[in-house]
């Protein structure tokens, strides 16, 4: 006879990189009303038993946090000009390690933790209605607060920061949510709303990409096809060639009239030009981060973070309004919904959703690498720009099937039991994210350990599970003694703006 846990779900403040409610959550199975709906008969505030609670976003978290590890320590030890490529230069053991890591981990877990985002922006605002708290100041301040920590983080610590993102995407689903509290914007204060936009938005860019891929099919025939090709093969050379003549790059040189419509031979030489000075400048680049980054100053590197949180700030809107607030806003309507709540009411969805999520995706994602790390797709944008997009749209797919797959996991008692044991790292995200880059920078960077480059792919597993065994014990030995993780707490002060209590009542010290 099979045993599952009760249907009743709490979820709880993790304090993460990703906010969630102050308390735990206990909800009947009637689906929550939105903003402007909801009542004290859609909530029960009373507390639930440590045997009834699967804090289900803090074991997301949890599970998350290892994800985004797995992923992030390869560029401890490699130049951020690399970010999206493959490194082509490992083979053996390392070359299984990297492929397999960005197969089954890049990009699926930051896409997980958005969605967590919107959830736990679903428990705050409930809570707030519930209490008749002001929600958006306070919940401005928390979001200011997480953009100044990935700020100081990206600066001072490491260069590949999220949390500003996710703080200034935080901003812009605030302002949603006040919109729908407009008279213009109230018929979509529902979840079904939320839900098709959601769907709608996440959707647009493959929606494009096949309109423009289909245009392309349309105008080339496999005469202009073959042509093509060779043309890029041709260039390839060309530039290979030029990049090995000089070691900078010349000054553009283009000799034609403005506004001349130039020869093919004129123009395959602009199109080489334009090719190599991106490459000249590109290696450039990475020197100077590897010198910053390698040589025995702090400042230097620090020097360094800050003109490349520059270049990344500019970025940092694109991210959020086309990846991170359509998940966001799924997010929310896992909660809002009162899916999330009562999962195991909703095993029709989940069961489906890791099946179809980790299957599909996993079939995209080994096609698109395929692609992707094929030499031609070097010389053709066209096989390029197709595994990209299909590596985009697996990454989707997975983080789904992860989901999926980790809530039905959940509805068994003994996997709810093992799977519960990640909650603590789950509640200390935030401090357990600073703290891979503290030690990563600690042992790899110039004015540290100095082995920046000098650790294979394969031995940055092992890192990975020491890192992931100090924290497992470490956050449950906190928690027993302390409500909230170091950062956690100073982010809770800062957020209120007043000292929080920090040790755990006594009733609950030893257990986490």
């Amino acid at each position: 006879m099979k045993t599952s846990v009760p249907t009743q779900l709490a979820i709880t403040d993790g304090g993460g990189p990703l906010p969630t409610g102050d308390v735990a959550l206990s909800v009947r199975p009637a689906a929550l009303r939105y903003t402007s709906g909801m009542t004290k008969n859609n909530i029960d505030l009373n507390p639930v038993t440590r045997s009834e609670r699967i804090d289900a976003m803090d074991i997301l978290r949890g599970i998350a946090i290892i994800g985004i590890l797995l992923m992030n320590i390869e560029w401890f030890h490699r130049s951020f000009s690399g970010i999206g490529h493959f490194d082509e230069s490992l083979t053996g053991l390392d070359h299984a390690v990297g492929w397999l890591i960005r197969c089954f981990v890049e990009g699926k877990f930051y896409k997980l933790f958005a969605l967590l985002f919107g959830m736990g922006f679903a428990v705050m605002l409930i809570r707030a209605k519930e209490a008749g708290r002001p929600f958006f100041a306070w919940f401005r301040r928390r979001m200011l607060v997480l953009f100044l920590i990935g700020m100081l983080h990206m600066i001072f610590i490491w260069g590949g920061d999220i949390l500003h993102d996710y703080a200034f995407a935080g901003l812009l689903l605030m302002g949603w949510i006040y919109l729908l509290r407009t008279k213009y914007f109230s018929r979509f204060d529902n979840p079904r709303s939320t839900l098709r936009i959601a769907l709608i938005w996440l959707s647009a860019p493959f929606v494009l990409s096949a309109l423009a891929a289909t245009g392309f099919a349309l105008g080339f025939d496999h005469a202009k096809l073959e042509k093509q090709w060779q043309d890029d093969q041709a260039i390839a050379q060309m530039v290979a060639a030029r990049m090995a003549s000089r070691s900078e790059p010349a000054e553009p040189q283009d000799s034609t009239e403005p506004g001349a419509e130039l020869t093919e031979e004129q123009s395959i030489e602009k199109r080489v030009r334009e090719i190599a000075e991106r490459k000249g400048k590109r290696n450039a680049e990475e020197k100077i981060e590897l010198a910053a980054l390698t040589q025995d100053s702090f400042w230097r590197a620090t020097e360094f973070r800050l003109r490349y949180a520059g270049f990344m700030l500019l970025l940092t809107p694109v991210l959020a309004v086309f990846v991170l607030l359509p998940v966001f806003l799924l997010g929310f309507w896992f909660v809002s919904s009162g899916i999330v709540r009562n999962h195991r009411e909703y095993d029709h969805l989940f069961r489906p959703m890791a099946w179809i999520g980790m299957s599909f995706g996993l079939a995209l994602t080994i096609a698109a690498l395929l692609v992707i790390q094929h030499p031609a797709a070097k010389q053709s944008f066209v096989l390029r720009g197709t595994g990209e997009t299909l590596f985009f749209l697996g990454q989707y797919a997975m983080a789904a099937g992860y989901l999926g797959l980790i809530i039905t996991l959940l509805g068994s008692l003994r996997w709810s039991k093992v799977l519960g044991s990640f909650a603590p790292m789950g509640r200390m995200a935030l401090t357990n994210y600073i703290v891979h880059s503290v030690i990563l920078t600690t042992i790899s960077y110039g004015y540290a350990g100095g082995l920046f480059g000098e650790i294979s792919r394969a031995s940055q597993m092992l890192l990975v599970v020491a890192i992931i065994i100090f924290q497992f014990f470490y956050s449950r030995w906190w928690l027993g003694r302390y409500q909230f993780g170091p950062l956690e707490w100073a982010w809770r002060c800062l957020t209120y703006e007043k000292l929080q209590p920090m040790k755990a009542p006594r009733h609950q010290r030893g257990h986490s």
